[in-house]
């Protein structure tokens, strides 16, 4: 927890995080930028997946990650993320896609790191109010459909989950 979290209580924090957030998004729309970021798949010893709900943006849930600076490797960079939003510790971190979507208006190049932790999320209830791990066949309502079908698709094809039998 840096400086600034320590002296700013979380429901401020929260809502100055949204503010930032919004004029950020405004930015990138008029800029049409081009931005970099990463998406963590950590799998728990069960298979499950862990998913984290944001103070900001979209209530949905989404896999935990960031935005990446020029020439940082995704996979350091997942490993920290995942740190900074869950406090879980990736283990065998490796990139197993790159999938490019609109975010705001900008291009958003999103590289895809899976691995594993053996620890417990904690939300820190400022810029993620909820972390918690879900099987594949039964992810939450309350994702975006597309997002919920590309994480099942990415950890099939990266050989770290079997596709169920039935619909996703």
């Amino acid at each position: 927890m840096n400086l600034l979290d320590r002296l700013l209580p979380a429901p401020l924090h929260r809502v100055l995080i949204r503010l930032a957030h919004a004029a950020r998004t405004q930015v990138w729309k008029l800029r049409r930028s081009s931005l970099d970021g990463v998406r963590v798949l950590a799998l728990d010893p069960q298979g499950r997946v862990l998913l984290v709900r944001h103070s900001y943006g979209s209530d949905r849930w989404m896999p935990p990650g960031g935005g990446m600076k020029r020439g940082e490797d995704p996979v350091p960079t997942g490993a920290r993320e995942l740190l900074e939003e869950t406090a879980c510790t990736l283990h065998d971190g490796r990139l197993i896609a790159v999938s490019g979507e609109d975010l705001h208006g900008a291009r958003n190049f999103v590289n895809v790191v899976a691995g594993h932790t053996r620890d417990t999320p904690v939300a820190d209830r400022r810029e993620i109010i909820e972390a918690r791990f879900f099987a594949l066949d039964a992810l939450p309502e309350h994702m975006s459909p597309r997002l919920r079908s590309l994480v099942v698709d990415w950890l099939v094809e990266a050989g770290l989950a079997e596709r169920e039998a039935g619909p996703v």
